[in-house]
């Protein structure tokens, strides 16, 4: 029985690796589902402001005025806008819809244009 070399790598650097845009896509679709998830807590408590009295509300708006918490809200908005439309997109592959290696890079590209888009215009909204 012949050997047969295998030219495996010894040691796996992730900075070096070139993923395909498809992947890419699904990793920061985890990322993004993971994000949303941890930071549920936190959107409960701003909802809770919100809806408490009018005192809390006057907090609310007085902490949603901070422009860091604008830019982590439009990084937020990211997240579950491309969570959404990628999970469009994996709903469609369950389906046997752009399974295709050149169909499933255009609607990896098209997660992502229309993700950011969506995201500069709401988040200019909420500018």
């Amino acid at each position: 029985m012949a050997e047969t070399i295998r030219n495996r790598p010894k040691f796996l650097d992730l900075r070096e690796i070139k993923l395909p845009l498809p992947g890419l896509a699904s990793i920061l679709h985890r990322i993004s589902g993971a994000g949303l998830f941890l930071l549920l807590p936190f959107l409960i408590w701003l909802f809770e402001l919100s809806l408490s009295s009018p005192d809390s509300y006057q907090t609310l708006q007085a902490i949603a005025a901070h422009p860091l918490v604008k830019l982590f809200s439009i990084g937020l908005l990211w997240a579950f806008l491309h969570h959404f439309c990628m999970g469009l997109r994996i709903l469609l592959i369950d389906i046997h819809v752009g399974v295709e290696k050149a169909q499933a890079r255009a609607s990896a590209k098209a997660v992502f244009v229309v993700s950011l888009a969506l995201t500069v215009i709401l988040g200019g909204m909420l500018w």
